[in-house]
């Protein structure tokens, strides 16, 4: 499907500006701008979560396999405390000084921490200094992403308001297309290279292809023109005070609508890792099943995006939670019942096509709960919120109740209830606020 065949839609959100006409030349330079950053911040959360056993040998290591991941899976979901603070900072220059200015200083950063991983020395080689280092490197790489996805989603929606499910659901696309990616390379490092050599230099390749985008994505970002709607505004002095003064029970809604989302992809982010210790599949098999998951989400998102412009957001994202709620279980039953790589992908593919349905009116739906002046600190903010309460500690809490309860259900347990606090809260959304 073409990024540019396809007819507006000429309805109306909550704080839009009146309309400007963007050309498909212009539609497609900005989609690629701003999926560019999104897909390298993608995909080096991936990389870390997809390698984490591996990671976990070389720079936690300690007698307890176990207690080695959690420390790995720990260092991740700490790193996302950088998230928020990243999203007030980050947020507020790109209300204060722009957009553009935001996305460029964003995607500088993600690629020094993709960079530091990439050729961060082992424990055996620094001792105590190599965890220190890649807490670090989360740390940046948090920091960095935290104003990623509000800057580029007030870029897209600003850019062409009348198509904004359409053009902001190119960032959760792009996200397919780092999954894509990372399982590939999970699958062929895992398939062609033996435990020593993926231990000693083949986990690397990842990260240092990541650290590849980053200049490409900084040069086409350099070269981008500012939304015309952020330049009509009146520039908010103080964008974090405005937002907390009046905006509240928006960044409360976003957050919850975010948790189900946000969730369902850590959980897939962990299903390599799951397919091999839980269910003692190969290690190709995880990879293989995101991978499949990655291609879905490439496809999919754009058009339920567009589709939401033409029939509302809450309504798609409604049907798919509830679907959500009623079969996320059945399919983690299915899978340790009868674990096998097909079976895996039967699990994977149904909860991975959930999600794309739930998710790719999000960003859009967001954005329409704020004004131009506050936009991006306050869907920066509860982005990051959510993903850090949510996303980030889900690898790790999906490892700790397995551990716990040796339940290998814990993954579905934990879905159904996000798919319930989304639910709930979209319903308080339009209630409260009229989301359509």
């Amino acid at each position: 499907m073409s990024i540019d065949s396809l007819p507006a839609h000429h309805g109306s959100e909550p704080w839009s500006e009146p309309a400007q006409s963007t050309s498909g030349k212009n539609v497609s330079r900005l989609i690629i701008a701003t999926s560019i950053g999104n897909a390298l911040e993608f995909y080096d959360l991936l990389a870390y979560g997809y390698f984490a056993t591996t990671l976990s040998k070389l720079f936690f290591p300690v007698h307890n396999a176990t207690i080695s991941l959690l420390l790995t899976l720990g260092t991740f979901a700490l790193s996302y405390l950088a998230r928020p603070f990243g999203a007030l900072v980050l947020g507020s220059y790109s209300d204060r000084k722009g957009r553009k200015a935001s996305l460029t200083l964003s995607i500088a950063m993600m690629t020094i921490g993709t960079g530091m991983v990439a050729l961060m020395p082992t424990y055996a080689t620094i001792g105590i200094l190599a965890p220190i280092g890649i807490f670090a490197s989360r740390l940046v790489q948090g920091f960095s992403a935290g104003g990623e996805f509000g800057s580029s989603t007030a870029f897209l929606v600003e850019h062409a308001p009348q198509r904004s499910g359409f053009m902001s659901s190119w960032q959760f696309s792009s996200q397919g297309a780092s999954t894509l990616l990372v399982s590939l390379f999970g699958a062929v490092l895992t398939g062609a290279l033996t435990q020593p050599q993926l231990e000693s230099w083949g986990w690397r390749i990842p990260f240092l292809f990541g650290v590849l985008i980053g200049p490409v994505g900084l040069y086409i970002r350099r070269r981008m023109d500012e939304t015309p709607e952020f330049e009509r505004v009146e520039k908010a002095e103080s964008p974090v005070r405005e937002l907390f003064a009046t905006q509240k029970a928006q960044v409360i809604a976003s957050i919850g609508v975010l948790i189900l989302t946000t969730s369902a992809q850590y959980v897939l982010l962990y299903m390599p890792t799951y397919a091999a210790r839980q269910l003692g599949l190969a290690p190709s098999s995880g990879f293989i099943a995101t991978l499949v998951a990655g291609l879905i989400a490439i496809v999919l998102t754009p058009i339920v995006g567009h589709w939401s412009d033409k029939i509302g957001r809450t309504r798609i994202m409604f049907v798919a939670g509830v679907l959500f709620l009623l079969t996320v279980y059945p399919a983690f039953m299915l899978v340790n019942a009868h674990p096998s790589l097909p079976t895996l992908l039967a699990a994977v593919i149904w909860i991975a096509v959930l999600k794309v349905t739930y998710f790719a009116s999000i960003p859009a739906l967001m954005a329409s709960f704020f004004p131009t002046r506050t936009r991006t600190t306050g869907m920066a903010l509860a982005y990051n919120v959510g993903t850090t309460a949510f996303g980030g500690f889900t690898p790790l809490a999906v490892a700790s109740l397995i551990a716990a309860t040796g339940n290998n259900l814990a993954p579905g347990i934990w879905l159904m209830f996000a798919a319930v606090l989304s639910l709930a809260t979209l319903t308080w959304a339009r209630v409260k606020l009229g989301a359509r």
